[in-house]
Order: C-alpha cells, then sequence, then structure tokens
C-alpha cells in the first residue's frame, strides 16, 4: 500500500504471529532482493480498546514509533473489514484515532505534538524553537516529536537543497541521541507550505505523514503559517490541521498496490 508514495508492505499477524525482526525487516524492505517498501507494518492483536495494533519498522531493520500514511493506509483496511468508518490504530507511541471518508480519503488524529527537548529526545537542554545545528544552506531548525523525532529547516526553494546528501549526517548528528526525521519547508503561503523529508532509517520518501505534521506545527510555532495547511511533498498534497484542542489532524489519499503472499524463507535465502 502507499499513502502519496510513501509505500508499505503490510503484513498481517492478527491470527497468528510472525518472526519479523529486524533482519526479517531489512530484507522484505530491500527494493533489489526483497520486495521493497519504506517501513514494513505488521497488523497485530490489538488489546483492549482499540482495533488493530499497528507495528512500524524501517527497511534498515529498526522499530519507529510513527507513521502517518501507514496509519491512514492500515485504517482504510480495517474499517473495510469492520463496516465502519471509525478506526482506532495503537501503536508504540499511543492510539491514533482514524476516520474513513466517502471518497476514500483518511484522517487520522497524530496526537499532540512535544516540544520540549527530554520528548523530543534532545541530547542536551535547547530551544526546540532553535536548535544549534548546521549542514552547508541548513540551519537553524525547529524540533518537536510527533510519536518520533523531527527537525525542520526553513529554506527559500526546497528544490535547491540537497537533501539526499545532508540528511544522513543530520539523521545521525549527536544532538539526535534516538536519531531524527529531517524535514526541509518552504512557506509559500500561511496556508500552503512545500516540504521534502529524509525520514530516519529510510531515507528520501515522497511522503512522509508524521513530516507533514511536525513541518506545520514548527511552522505555525514560528509564526510563519496558519495552524491549518496544505502541505505539498513530492508525492503529493496533505491536509494538516494543529487543532485548538492539541490534536494535529492528517487527511490524505490511500491506495493498494497489490496483495500476495510472501514466503519469508525463500527471502532469507
Amino acid at each position: 500500500m502507499h499513502g502519496l508514495g510513501n509505500d508499505f508492505v503490510v503484513l498481517d499477524a492478527r491470527a497468528a504471529a510472525l518472526p519479523i525482526g529486524p533482519d526479517a525487516a531489512a530484507a522484505i524492505g530491500d527494493r533489489h532482493r526483497g520486495v521493497g517498501c519504506d517501513q514494513i507494518i505488521v497488523m497485530e492483536p490489538p488489546g483492549d480498546d482499540a482495533d488493530v495494533f499497528m507495528r512500524i519498522r524501517n527497511p534498515d531493520g529498526s522499530e519507529a514509533g510513527a507513521c502517518g500514511n501507514a496509519t491512514r493506509c492500515v485504517a482504510s483496511l480495517v474499517a473495510a473489514e469492520l463496516g465502519r468508518p471509525e478506526i482506532m490504530v495503537r501503536t508504540i507511541s499511543g492510539d491514533l484515532a482514524c476516520t474513513v471518508h466517502a471518497d476514500g480519503s483518511v484522517t487520522a488524529l497524530m496526537g499532540v505534538p512535544k516540544t520540549e527537548w527530554h520528548d523530543v529526545p534532545l541530547a542536551h537542554v535547547h530551544d526546540t524553537l532553535h536548535l544549534p545545528l548546521q549542514r552547508g544552506p541548513l540551519a537553524d531548525p525547529a524540533a518537536v516529536s510527533m510519536g518520533n523525532p523531527h527537525a525542520t529547516f526553513f529554506v527559500a526553494d526546497v528544490d535547491r537543497i540537497p537533501l539526499g546528501d545532508l540528511g544522513p549526517g543530520l539523521e545521525h548528528d549527536p544532538i539526535f541521541p534516538q536519531r531524527a526525521n529531517i524535514g526541509v519547508v518552504q512557506v509559500v503561503a500561511r496556508d500552503h507550505i512545500r516540504l521534502r523529508v529524509w525520514e530516519r532509517g529510510a531515507g528520501l520518501t515522497l511522503a512522509c505523514g508524521s513530516g507533514a505534521c511536525a513541518a506545520l506545527v514548527n511552522a505555525a510555532r514560528r509564526g510563519l503559517t496558519d495552524r491549518r495547511a496544505a502541505v505539498d511533498l513530492p508525492g503529493g498534497r496533505l491536509m494538516i490541521e494543529w487543532r485548538d484542542d492539541g490534536q494535529v489532524a492528517m487527511t490524505g489519499p490511500v491506495a493498494t498496490a497489490f496483495r500476495g503472499m510472501l514466503d519469508l524463507n525463500a527471502l532469507r535465502g
């Protein structure tokens, strides 16, 4: 499945456990020798008060705490199974309420952003609106946690930033003890921004849902935008709203590329 080209292998482990550890995830995520994807998503039994548990692994095998586009994809699957539009998706970072709309788009409430330095987290006490971090033309980012750490740089033109070259060093900078997703944002208008993302553990992506939420939150915190904006990514547009109750709502499309069976033993061979 994918959301704006941010693509996932979604595995169903609700009836029986699947041995998807770091090595298996890396093998599946390999675009040359595996299936290939930005993240591997495993649907697991949710426990009480949720409809599904969603586990997220990056192609390098690491586990992620949040993925907005994948949340929408999983919500659309479960909503079709249950025959109702309201779905609660559980993750290691919290429960995310989702609504599937008549046009097939999905809104996911991505939680309340965390802006304290220790919640991002950062390695030391810093003002999360202005981090002392610079690489090439990028400087002075804002940081926030959307269930995973994000740093947002504001630039005049996102297309002129060599994010593929700068992203790895920024992701692994010592200021981020758990690494970070790196976003570059161009403010077009108070209700319109452009965004490119280097995703922690995955690299450049066509879209990043939690990154879009982080971009809008950090832009609004700096007074550059209103609290609702269209976010244009290389793969398409998401609508992001930082609501008055503190929740960040993300709305966008989902799509199924194909369904099939995967032989994990053959893949490891």
